[in-house]
């Protein structure tokens, strides 16, 4: 296979949010104690691999599938990609993505070798992703709403490498799809230009957001150390952002999109540290540069 093609492939998957996806897990893993209240001699990592992987897989094919379904509106807006390009034919492309999907649930299966939670969560996330791709992004309203449900559940299913934490922790989702909804509003307008207003919305989301994981962490003592994550992730956010409210042309509000789903790493970072896993946390800030390494020769949007 020309070396080419193999970097198409990848250019489809979307390595550096991948990575954003993974820090996804180690934050859900985090706040579910599995570092923190299990004793050394029960920590087993191989259900956090299981789980990386699933992730990978899942996050990896919907992407992959997302460029499947707009294949025809590639050829008319982005004729670079890999598809309208005809540097991979969209069957092969659905193969891969079929192929990263089916991965994920049988690697969420082997989390706890059974079907519930993790594996019924990794069927969940595939059918939001699907049905994203193929009509939720259409939607004003619903799009963002489905495309936030993804990254829920996707820290859910960190959250379930203990099952019973799921039950005290859910509403973390809620914040996520907040968070990610605010960022499918805007990414809206990264080819034709976007409105003010939703720029401003998305602010407000923003700033909901870092507060309800401040307070988060203030419950349960760890405010101070959140704040450094959570200072460093309102700079990534906010400064791009402001940049596409002077100006919402698709340039600027492309780079507030980019940063906003890069900043992932540190929310997730914060996410770690409110629940008091600090060295998890300095662990997903160490992802930051990888992603943003992975940005520069792969898309992130």
């Amino acid at each position: 296979m020309p070396l080419q093609q193999v970097k198409g492939y990848f250019r489809l998957m979307r390595p550096a949010n991948i990575v954003t996806a993974i820090t996804d897990i180690l934050a859900g893993v985090a706040v579910a104690g599995y570092f923190t209240d299990t004793s050394f001699g029960e920590l087993q990592l191989s259900p956090v691999l299981w789980l990386v992987l699933a992730t990978t897989g899942l996050y990896g094919g919907g992407v992959v599938f997302n460029d499947v379904f707009d294949a025809e509106l590639d050829k008319v807006e982005r004729p670079e990609r890999p598809i309208p390009s005809g540097l991979i034919t969209k069957k092969n492309a659905s193969l891969l993505g079929s192929l990263l999907l089916v991965t994920a649930i049988i690697a969420a299966f082997f989390v706890h070798w059974r079907f519930f939670p993790s594996t019924a969560i990794a069927i969940a996330i595939a059918i939001a992703a699907l049905v994203y791709d193929k009509w939720g992004k259409h939607h004003s309203y619903l799009g963002p709403l489905n495309m936030g449900f993804c990254r829920g559940l996707n820290i859910l299913l960190g959250i379930s490498i203990l099952p019973a934490s799921i039950l005290s922790y859910w509403f973390i989702a809620i914040i996520a799809v907040l968070y990610i909804a605010a960022i499918t509003m805007i990414s809206r307008g990264e080819v034709h230009g976007g409105s003010k207003s939703i720029l401003i919305t998305t602010a407000v989301f923003y700033t909901i957001v870092m507060i309800s994981i401040l307070v988060i962490a203030y419950r349960n003592g760890n405010a101070i150390l959140t704040l450094f994550f959570l200072t460093l992730f309102g700079f990534m956010i906010f400064l791009p952002l402001q940049n596409a409210v002077r100006n919402p042309v698709g340039p600027l509000i492309g780079k507030a999109v980019k940063a906003g789903v890069l900043a992932l790493i540190l929310m997730n970072a914060a996410w770690a540290a409110a629940f008091g896993s600090i060295i998890v946390a300095f662990v997903i800030l160490l992802l930051l540069p990888l992603s943003l390494l992975l940005a520069k020769p792969f898309e992130v949007t």
